[in-house]
């Protein structure tokens, strides 16, 4: 049985105007930014770019899953594919790379085992894992969540229709709300529909040249 929080988690919200102070010998302040990707687009930039740069990170990586262990489980195209269209969508930006370790793994992608492991090959380092306001309503859901609390940093970009409160530590980081998603993409390339302006440029080229989502 997992133990419960005894208290309401305090949040807190930064915001890209305040200072960020660094220095020497501090572990390296890395994001992950986890999703199935499918496709990413333009909304998912936007994020990653202001949360890093609100916290002053290092880097933010994408780590695409393959099985999300969520209840409403997604058909998505195969990994190869959506990391591919990271690849692309991320080029230009130093900020910006890669997490292989849910690809590599396989099978359902738990959070806790991918942080696990990350902690396990990576010490150097202290990590930020950047969710939308909905997956932070979701959180006491989460596999293994009291442990994983400890071990990572959640940040959370509010969403519409959804609160800013949760029982675990969350740090809150404005950003615009656009609200652009993956479902919306993918029915409007079945339908003949244009997706320029909600992913990049070179994404929508991938995705006409694969003849991808539409079926």
């Amino acid at each position: 049985m997992q133990r419960q929080a005894s208290t309401a988690a305090k949040t807190q919200t930064v915001t890209q105007t305040e200072t960020q102070t660094e220095t020497a010998g501090h572990k390296r302040r890395v994001g992950l930014y986890g999703g199935t990707f499918n496709p990413i687009h333009n909304s998912h930039l936007i994020v990653a770019d202001q949360v890093g740069n609100a916290l002053g990170l290092d880097e933010v990586l994408f780590l695409p899953d393959v099985i999300p262990p969520h209840v409403d489980h997604k058909e998505s195209i195969e990994p190869q594919l959506r990391l591919e269209m990271i690849q692309l969508a991320i080029e230009g930006n130093p900020l910006f790379g890669i997490e292989l370790a849910e690809v590599k793994r396989g099978g359902i992608s738990y959070t806790f085992d991918t942080i696990a492991e990350l902690k396990r090959l990576h010490p150097e380092n202290d990590y930020y894992f950047i969710i939308g306001g909905d997956m932070v309503e979701y959180l006491p859901k989460w596999h293994r969540i009291d442990e994983l609390a400890k071990m990572v940093t959640f940040v959370g970009v509010q969403r519409l229709g959804y609160q800013t409160k949760s029982k675990y530590p969350v740090i809150w980081v404005d950003a615009p709300l656009i609200n652009i998603s993956s479902t919306d993409i993918r029915h409007r390339v079945e339908s003949g529909q244009s997706i320029r302006y909600l992913v990049p440029d070179k994404v929508a080229e991938f995705i006409k040249e694969h003849h991808l989502y539409l079926e």
